[in-house]
C-alpha cells in the first residue's frame, strides 16, 4: 500500500547508534511535536560477534530483548497513537525472533502493530562456496579461515525497508542492512524516489550517516566538548528531511548537547574512506560536495551530495571463532607504582604460562600488558610521569576456554601475593573468559543475493529495482589547495587552535578527519598533515611500522582533510588489546599535530 508521495519534510529521530545506547533517546526524542521516524542502529561490525555467540548458545536468540526491554517497550503506546514507524537493524541474526518478541509485547498491552521483517542477508549457509571460490579479506587480502565462521553477512540496502513500509509496516525489523539504510528506507517509501534519482539517494544517505550513530552528531563526542551543555539530557537528533535530498539536524526542546556546523561535520566524516566514493547498496556517494551552514541554535542544514549508479559488487563481513581472552584490571597505588605494575604483570603471565604448560594446554596466541596512566599509548610523545596511581592491565589470548580462565581466576591472587598497594578492580566479577573474534571483511557479487520481506508472516513482493553500473573512473579527484606561504615569522599552533577532529575505526584501520574551522585555515592543515607526517605521528601503531600506510582525501565542500590509516588497529575492534580498539581517541592524538601559520593568522586566534 504505498503511499501518497510526501511533500513536506519527514522528521525522522536517530533514537540508537549502537545496541547498548542510552534509555534516555526515545523520551526525549518524542517531547518533539514533529516526529515520523524512530530508527534505531544496532550493528556495529563488534555486535556481529556477539549476536552469533548468543544464537550459538541458544538458536532462538540472535538479538537483544532489550529493545523491546528498554527502547521501545515503554513507549510503544505513545509511539503507535502518534503514528510514529520504527525501523531498527535490532534484529542481528534474527529478525523474525525479534519481531515476534515485539507482537507479544504489543499484543499484551493491547496495542495493533504491524511488524515486518527484512532478511537475506544471512549467507552462512554459502560459506564453503564463498571460501572455495576464493573469496578474501578485501583490505588485506587474506583468506577466509577454513573453520570458525560464526556469521557471514551482507549489507543489504534501502529498497527492501521502503516495500516494507509501502505495505503498511508499523514496524521494521532487518539484519545487517548498511547503517543508513535505516534513514534512506523511510525516505524512499516517503518520497517515492526511485533507483535512478540518485543524487537524492546520496541526499538521503548523508542525511543516514549523521543521524545513524545517535548523539555524536548532537555534541557527543565533539573536539569542544566544554561547549556543549549538559551531557546528562544530551538530545538525540532529528534530522528534517526534504524531498531534494537536503537535511536539516536539530534535536528536540529542552534537551542537552549541541547542533552545529562543528558537531555536523564530525559526524560526516565519521569512519569514511575516500568522501568522494562513499559506497553503500543503493548509490555511490560524493561527500566531498556536502556544504554546512548554520541556520539558527541546533539548526544546522546539510545538502549538495553527488550521486552515481550502485557498485556493481555487496560488501560482506565474516565473523570468525578466534579462541578466548582474559583481562584484569588491577589497580596499584604508591610509591613506583609503574615499576610495580610492570614486575606483577610480568610475574602473572610467567606463573600461568608455566601452569598451563604443566596441563598440556599450549601456548598462549597473544599476551599484552599496558600500563595505564603512563601515556603508553603516546609511544615516543608520551611525557616522562612518575603516577602514584596505575591501573595495570593484562591481556592473555588462547585457543582453550580453560587457559583463559586459569588466568582469570590467578591475576585475582596478586592482591594477595604480589605488589603492596595492589587493590580490587571490578572486572574480577566479570566473566574469567570471554570469546574472542576475528572479522573478515569481502566483496561479493550481487547475483544470488535476495532480500526478503515479510509483514506478520506474509511475503512481501519484492525486486530489487537498483541496477548497478557505478564507474571508479567518473569520479574527479577533488582539487586541493594550493601549498601555502607560511612566511619568515611563521609560528606553530596545534592543531586543535585550527581544526575540529573526529576518528573512528574501520576494521583493521581507522580514519582522522580535520575539519577547518575557518576556511582560510584549511591550506595550512592540509600542507602539514601530509601522509608521511600523520604516518609517522602514527607510527608506533602500524603492525609494521617501517611500511606504515595513510592515505589522504580532501573533502573541500566542509573544508576537511581525511586521512585513513591501515594496519594501525591491533587486529581490529573486536581483537585489539589496546586502551582504544574503537579509535576513539585517535583524533585526540592528531589534534596536539603541530601545524606552521602565518604570525598574523595565529594573532587572530
Amino acid at each position: 500500500m504505498a503511499r501518497a508521495q510526501t511533500q513536506g519534510p519527514v522528521f525522522i529521530g536517530g533514537a540508537s547508534g549502537a545496541l547498548n545506547d542510552s534509555e534516555i533517546a526515545v523520551p526525549g526524542l518524542l517531547r518533539a511535536e514533529q516526529l515520523d521516524y524512530l530508527v534505531f542502529d544496532y550493528l556495529g561490525e563488534g555486535a556481529m560477534g556477539l549476536f552469533a555467540y548468543l544464537k550459538k548458545m541458544n538458536p532462538q536468540s540472535g538479538f537483544l530483548p532489550d529493545f523491546v526491554d528498554l527502547h521501545i517497550g515503554p513507549h510503544l503506546a505513545a509511539i503507535k497513537a502518534r503514528g510514529i514507524k520504527v525501523v531498527a537493524n535490532a534484529g542481528g541474526l534474527n529478525p523474525e525472533g525479534l519481531a515476534a518478541l515485539i507482537r507479544d509485547h504489543a499484543q499484551k498491552k493491547g496495542i495493533a502493530l504491524k511488524v515486518a521483517t527484512v532478511t537475506g542477508d544471512d549467507l552462512i549457509g554459502r560459506a564453503d562456496e564463498l571460501r572455495s571460490g576464493g573469496m578474501r579479506d578485501m583490505y588485506d587480502g587474506r583468506p577466509v579461515p577454513d573453520t570458525g565462521i560464526s556469521s557471514l553477512h551482507v549489507y543489504l540496502g534501502a529498497f527492501p525497508i521502503a516495500a516494507a513500509l509501502d505495505a503498511g509496516a508499523d514496524v521494521v525489523i532487518t539484519g545487517r542492512v548498511v547503517d543508513s539504510a535505516l534513514i534512506l528506507g523511510p525516505l524512499i517509501h516517503e518520497f517515492g524516489w526511485t533507483a535512478a534519482d540518485h543524487d537524492r539517494l546520496a541526499g538521503g544517505t548523508v542525511a543516514g550517516h549523521l543521524l545513524e550513530c545517535g548523539a555524536q552528531v548532537t555534541g557527543g563526542t565533539f573536539t569542544d566538548w566544554r561547549d556543549v551543555p549538559d551531557w546528562a539530557s544530551i538530545g538525540f537528533p532529528i534530522g528534517e528531511c526534504h524531498a531534494d535530498g537536503s537535511v536539516v539536524m536539530t534535536k528536540p526542546p529542552h534537551t542537552g548537547g549541541l547542533v552545529s556546523v562543528g558537531t555536523v561535520a564530525e559526524q560526516l566524516l565519521y569512519e569514511v574512506g575516500d568522501p568522494q566514493a562513499y559506497i553503500v547498496p543503493d548509490v555511490v556517494c560524493d561527500f566531498s560536495t556536502v556544504q554546512i551552514e548554520q541556520l539558527g541554535p541546533d539548526r544546522v542544514k546539510v545538502w549538495g551530495a553527488k550521486g552515481y549508479p550502485a557498485p556493481v559488487t555487496l560488501k560482506l563481513c565474516a565473523t570468525v571463532e578466534a579462541g578466548w581472552r582474559s583481562t584484569a584490571l588491577i589497580p596499584i597505588i604508591g610509591i613506583d607504582a609503574v615499576a610495580k605494575a610492570e614486575r606483577q604483570a610480568a610475574a602473572l603471565i610467567e606463573r600461568v604460562t608455566a601452569m598451563i604448560g604443566e596441563r598440556g594446554l599450549g601456548p598462549w596466541t597473544r599476551t599484552y600488558v599496558e600500563v595505564i596512566g603512563t601515556e603508553a599509548g603516546y609511544g615516543a610523545r608520551a611525557k616522562p610521569l612518575a603516577p602514584r596511581e596505575v591501573l595495570l592491565k593484562i591481556i592473555v589470548d588462547h585457543p582453550q576456554m580453560a587457559a583463559a580462565a586459569l588466568f582469570g581466576r590467578e591475576q585475582t591472587t596478586a592482591i594477595m601475593n604480589m605488589a603492596p598497594g595492589t587493590s580490587i578492580a571490578p572486572i574480577i566479577a566479570a566473566p574469567r573468559a570471554v570469546p574472542l573474534t576475528d572479522m573478515v571483511f569481502a566483496l561479493i557479487g550481487r547475483t544470488g543475493i535476495e532480500p526478503r520481506v515479510m509483514l506478520d508472516g506474509t511475503p512481501v513482493a519484492f525486486h530489487d529495482p537498483v541496477v548497478p553500473g557505478f564507474d571508479p573512473a567518473t569520479i574527479v579527484p577533488a582539487p586541493a589547495p594550493h601549498a601555502p606561504d607560511v612566511g619568515a615569522d611563521a609560528v606553530t599552533v596545534p592543531l586543535i587552535a585550527l581544526a575540529f577532529a573526529r576518528s573512528g575505526d574501520k576494521g583493521r584501520l581507522f580514519n582522522v578527519a580535520a575539519i577547518a574551522r575557518r576556511p582560510e585555515f584549511l591550506p595550512y592543515i592540509r600542507a602539514a598533515l601530509t601522509p608521511e607526517s600523520v604516518a609517522d605521528w602514527y607510527r608506533h601503531f602500524f603492525a609494521d611500522p617501517d611500511n606504515a600506510r595513510v592515505d589522504r582525501y580532501d573533502a573541500p565542500g566542509c573544508h576537511a582533510v581525511n586521512l585513513v590509516v591501515d594496519e594501525a588497529q591491533g587486529g581490529g575492534i573486536n581483537l585489539s588489546p589496546r586502551l582504544d580498539p574503537a579509535a576513539k581517541g585517535m583524533g585526540q592524538h592528531l589534534l596536539e599535530f603541530p601545524i606552521r601559520i602565518p604570525a598574523a593568522l595565529a594573532a587572530e586566534l
